[in-house]
């Protein structure tokens, strides 16, 4: 593997998408996993320093624990090699993109990306190319491992059966609850102001009267671009975008500029900075129709009418989602809202959003709000109406109110003993050295260690 680079501070790019700075230390290699493997303290301490970054208290054991995972991601490249397991230079370079992608989102724009890092994304996806082609490698292997692993209701009834009544968790108020969504019509005569103005602006770019970058600067309604002169670094045809934007990008020859484009947001006029194949840096502007008090008045007419619809009982929420709901993503959950990370539709009422935990506190299980305005994700106002499912009051955790909860934990449970019976049968088929000072770890006791 690479080593990582040394100076006065060590930048790594974590599969878990972040970045995490640790002052210099003298390096050394604390871990041998077969003959080309190893590990150095500088990993390790930046692992460490990424753990404190999550959770300030941690203990000691935790550097045990680090030490263990990293161990065991050795180890499943290892397997990898034997068992001929590869991934695709294609994914690679689609995990690398979607890493920097989130990065630039954090950092606000690719050029601060680079002077936080020191390199340029060139650089910093050519120097973690191969520890991302590793995870990928050892994260496919762990996926054969746990495949087949499922668990039945009766294990998780056993698995809850087995914890002390007093060493159950308490779980705070929980709810349930969807949402329709219903974005307000914008008025013809707001439509053609909109179109006039980014045709005014195109007609200056294409006269030389202002140069795209400084257009898009002053007028541009895209906040994630405006600032860097309207620029998109990396744009593929994956569906990051919409589909009427995709295609009329990749219609464009280096340094043309497109004809206006309609979408869902609005109105774009789309710059090819430079293309490679499937992918392109463009630059664009994007002029946003206005929307009045009377267009939002229009939404929250139509939106009462679909709660007369559900109240009645005339119409489901679901079939009213199906129906009605501007929010294309929530068709897909049936308007319930999720967990992005997750999928769990059970949610902690302390990360709903304000105005969301109000309106819920107005309602009954089965009910539905009155439509209201409301911030969407977008940091657009929009217009709704709240359906609460279930609620579920602060309460010590059991298998009525609780199955999901205590059935991930016990799954989880069952895929960690899986890879410990798998490290078990494995480990003595590696050669495996672990530095002296750090044997003592007791996760480690039951390893085969080389001398």
């Amino acid at each position: 593997m690479n080593v990582l680079v040394r100076g006065i501070c060590l930048v790594l790019l974590l599969a878990s998408g972040q970045f995490v700075v640790a002052q210099q230390t003298l390096d050394k290699i604390i871990v041998k996993v077969g003959r080309n493997r190893i590990i150095l303290l500088s990993e390790l301490e930046i692992q460490l320093a990424q753990a404190r970054q999550q959770d300030p208290s941690m203990g000691d054991s935790m550097s045990c624990i680090a030490l263990q995972g990293m161990i065991l991601q050795r180890m499943m490249m290892e397997q990898a090699d034997r068992d001929s397991v590869s991934v695709s230079d294609e994914d690679v370079e689609g995990q690398l993109d979607n890493r920097i992608r989130y990065f630039t989102q954090v950092y606000g724009s690719k050029e601060k990306l680079e002077q936080i890092s020191g390199k340029t994304v060139f650089q910093l996806k050519e120097e973690y190319r191969d520890l991302i082609k590793e995870q990928m490698l050892a994260e496919r292997v762990q996926g054969d491992i746990l495949e087949h692993v499922k668990i039945t209701p009766a294990e998780v009834e056993a698995f809850y059966n087995k914890i002390p009544k007093d060493s159950l968790p308490y779980f705070p108020a929980s709810v349930e609850v969807g949402q329709i969504v219903v974005d307000p019509p914008v008025s013809q005569e707001m439509e053609e102001y909109a179109h006039k103005k980014i045709e005014d602006i195109r007609n200056d770019v294409i006269s030389g009267k202002m140069s795209f970058e400084v257009a898009a600067g002053f007028y541009s309604d895209d906040p994630g671009s405006r600032d860097e002169g309207g620029f998109y670094g990396g744009v593929k045809r994956d569906g990051k975008f919409v589909p009427e934007f995709e295609a009329a990008t990749f219609k464009l020859q280096n340094g043309e500029i497109s004809p206006i484009v309609k979408t869902r947001f609005g109105y774009h006029i789309i710059q090819m900075v430079s293309r490679k194949g499937d992918e392109a840096d463009i630059r664009h502007i994007l002029v946003k129709p206005t929307v009045t008090s009377a267009d939002f008045e229009k939404s929250i007419a139509k939106l009462d009418s679909i709660r007369g619809l559900i109240v009645s009982g005339k119409m489901s929420f679901q079939e009213a989602v199906g129906k009605f709901s501007t929010d294309e993503a929530a068709k897909r959950t049936g308007g319930m809202v999720a967990d992005p990370a997750t999928g769990n539709t059970e949610l902690d009422v302390s990360k709903l959003d304000p105005v969301m935990v109000l309106m819920l506190d107005t309602l009954q299980e089965g009910q539905v709000s009155a439509p209201h305005v409301f911030i969407n994700d977008m940091r657009e106002k929009s217009s709704r109406i709240i359906f609460l499912r279930s609620r579920t009051s602060p309460h010590r955790a059991n298998l009525k109110e609780d199955y999901g909860r205590i059935q991930d934990v016990a799954l989880g449970q069952k895929k960690q003993m899986k890879i410990q019976s798998w490290v078990k049968q494995k480990a003595p088929s590696f050669y495996l050295w672990i530095d002296p000072e750090y044997r003592s770890c007791p996760v480690l006791n039951e390893w085969a260690l080389s001398d």
